[in-house]
């Protein structure tokens, strides 16, 4: 098979060579993009009476008739011609003739993968901020019907003070807003158009990057040819907002795990999320969570391999470029994937409210209301840490826990408790007390409701 390119050269590619320089099998995803891309480009070239009208509509009809094969999958790509771009211009000519080999005037494959990864990412970032707002919207469906409920927070994996779980539950979506609004501000960067840059000189037709950047709806044209065509910021960007993303999704599903144990008891998973053992009939595994909080290596590994590939690349394009698209492709599929696994799953889990509420009443967790309850009657703040220091470890000692002593016993180690402190110690009451803003109480956690909702709105 001929090149299209092939008339420099005297000898056929070595076939090892073929298939390890070739991109057809990873980068026919970009298939719709570089036809849209490409209808673009020839009604510019049309309108700038560069080529014909009559070429112009003939090959949009040809470009036309190809998208719909590959739509139907009637479309078979071929390695031996490198790429989706190489592919799809052969397919034309093909489908209309020599004219067909017009398509190309002013512009280079340089130019023209750059516009294709612009507008897939485009495309994919939208739908993700969508998905996004959907694993938001089960946050906050399983937030308004925990308002209620008690459980235990904590830090370094030990009991600290007993939190409503909404408000647990709200963090995560607030992590989830930032990594939307990154997704947001990201479309600024993405949305700039390269078409035209040519190789990475421009080129010597006449041609309107203006107006093929109009037709493609981008915002801007990048200003310089070198940089249009070299620029690989924009996939750099969204595999650190990714990985950023993994991140929380790689937390709540570890908090899913722990919930989930028979330790812990304080959800569970619908079914549909969980799978069995092959020889132990009691288990029901959280496959769905682990494997969530598995994948986030993947994505890390796509940001560093595009880090590394570019770090030392001069100017302009480099056929090192070419290992840009199947890391932005993955990562792309795997926060989807995630995404799409992680809102449902988190709106039919069931919340244990009776074992929560089980926990933050045999535990020790409301001590420090008994230094803030001492606080409040006079006495410094770091001497009735030590006090209650010496208070805990005395109920350890005695295997009981904090509400099961005595007036006497509390009095034995400072004169200042009395009789509430019993009110004090209630998990509800420790909860209420922390009514600061962005605070675990039920008046604070309903006001983030209302700032959530107002988000998604």
């Amino acid at each position: 098979m001929t090149k299209l390119w092939g008339g420099r050269f005297t000898k056929e590619t070595n076939e090892l060579v073929e298939k390890f320089t070739a991109s057809i099998t990873f980068d026919q995803k970009l298939a719709l993009e570089d036809i849209e891309g490409s209808l673009a480009h020839v009604q510019m070239l049309g309108e700038c009476g560069i080529i014909p009208m009559d070429d112009v509509e003939i090959i949009k009809q040809g470009l036309l008739s190809i998208e719909q094969k590959i739509i139907n999958e009637e479309v078979q790509f071929s390695v031996e011609d490198e790429d989706i771009h190489m592919n799809i211009e052969r397919l034309l000519i093909e489908e209309v003739g020599p004219v067909g080999g017009k398509l190309h005037t002013g512009r280079s494959r340089n130019d023209q993968v750059a516009t294709d990864m612009h507008l897939y990412l485009r495309k994919q970032t939208s739908e993700l901020i969508e998905l996004v707002k959907q694993v938001q919207n089960a946050l906050l469906l399983q937030s308004k019907e925990n308002i209620e409920t008690i459980m235990p927070g904590y830090t370094h994996l030990q009991r600290a003070q007993p939190i409503i779980f909404s408000h647990h539950l709200l963090a995560y979506f607030w992590m989830f807003e930032r990594d939307k609004e990154r997704l947001i501000d990201s479309l600024k960067r993405i949305n700039w158009s390269p078409l035209g840059a040519g190789a990475l000189a421009g080129t010597t037709f006449p041609i309107d990057r203006n107006r093929s950047a109009e037709l493609l709806g981008f915002d801007t044209v990048y200003p310089n040819s070198l940089d249009a065509v070299s620029d690989r910021d924009f996939i750099l960007e969204f595999l650190s907002i990714a990985s950023i993303m993994m991140i929380h999704i790689s937390r709540i599903s570890e908090e899913l795990v722990i919930w989930s144990s028979q330790e812990y008891q304080f959800v569970e998973l619908d079914d549909s999320f969980c799978t069995g053992s092959s020889i132990m009939p009691q288990k029901k595994n959280p496959d769905v969570p682990e494997l969530l909080r598995g994948k986030t290596g993947r994505v890390y590994g796509n940001l560093i391999g595009l880090l590394t590939v570019l770090k030392g690349l001069p100017l302009a394009y480099n056929k090192d470029m070419q290992e840009d698209k199947e890391g932005m492709l993955d990562t792309v599929e795997t926060l989807n994937g995630s995404l799409r696994l992680l809102a449902p799953m988190i709106e039919t889990m069931m919340v244990n409210k009776e074992q929560m509420y089980a926990a933050v009443t045999n535990d020790y967790s409301n001590a420090t209301d008994i230094a803030d309850y001492l606080v409040t009657k006079g006495l410094p703040f770091r001497q009735a840490h030590e006090i209650i220091g010496k208070i805990v470890l005395y109920a350890i000692q005695h295997k009981k826990y904090l509400l099961d002593l005595s007036l006497v016993e509390y009095q034995s180690f400072n004169p200042l408790f009395e009789e509430d402190i019993f009110k004090v110690l209630q998990p509800k009451h420790v909860v209420e007390a922390r009514n600061s803003f962005g605070g675990t109480s039920t008046e604070q956690v309903k006001q983030q409701i209302v700032l959530a909702e107002g988000k998604l709105s």
